[in-house]
């Protein structure tokens, strides 16, 4: 492949992705929306280079994304090292979010799960514990997406296996949910 490639290829995820999930995006804009309006809040979660994209989306929220708002109650759950560092010591890293989620999760607030894998315990055992305590769980995701599926309640699937990719189609998937809930909660 040459640098042209990866662009053109990365395009045409994305408008795979959006062709076969316009409307679900559209549903999940809804819900999130409809979350946000009933003061509600969003809980971000992943393992490794996901974490830090749960950090990015829970930043757009709370600060703002372009437009001057009031901030949107965000929660990354891969942001607090001491937390982080006492759960995997006195428990184990499989209660990482769940333990978080005890406290923090409330009846219709949003789980959030991106991920370009399936198999973490300490995100099965939260997507678990969300469903249990009435959380709207969502998943950000990619094309082996049906190993979870009984456990969300919206799936975002970009239909590739290139992890790099997949990673980039994320990004501008919550990019324009953050966009359109700006415009339509805020733009006057």
């Amino acid at each position: 492949m040459n640098t042209r490639d990866y662009f053109t290829e990365s395009a045409q995820i994305k408008t795979d992705f959006i062709e076969e999930n316009e409307q679900n995006l559209n549903q999940v804009i809804d819900v999130i929306i409809n979350c946000l309006k009933n003061w509600n809040k969003i809980l971000i979660a992943w393992n490794g280079w996901s974490a830090a994209d749960s950090q990015h989306w829970a930043a757009e929220l709370i600060g703002r994304y372009k437009l001057e708002r009031r901030s949107l109650p965000a929660i990354a759950l891969t942001t607090d090292t001491s937390i982080l560092t006492a759960i995997w010591n006195d428990y184990w890293y499989d209660e990482i979010f769940t333990k978080q989620l005890e406290w923090l999760g409330n009846f219709w607030d949003i789980f959030i799960w991106i991920s370009t894998s399936w198999n973490s315990k300490n995100i099965i055992k939260a997507l678990k514990l969300a469903k249990q305590k009435w959380l709207i769980t969502i998943w950000l995701t990619w094309k082996w997406w049906w190993k979870m599926e009984e456990l969300c309640d919206y799936n975002l699937i970009v239909p590739s296996d290139n992890t790099p990719r997949i990673q980039e189609c994320h990004m501008t998937i919550y990019h324009t949910i953050c966009e359109e809930i700006e415009n339509i909660m805020f733009k006057q």
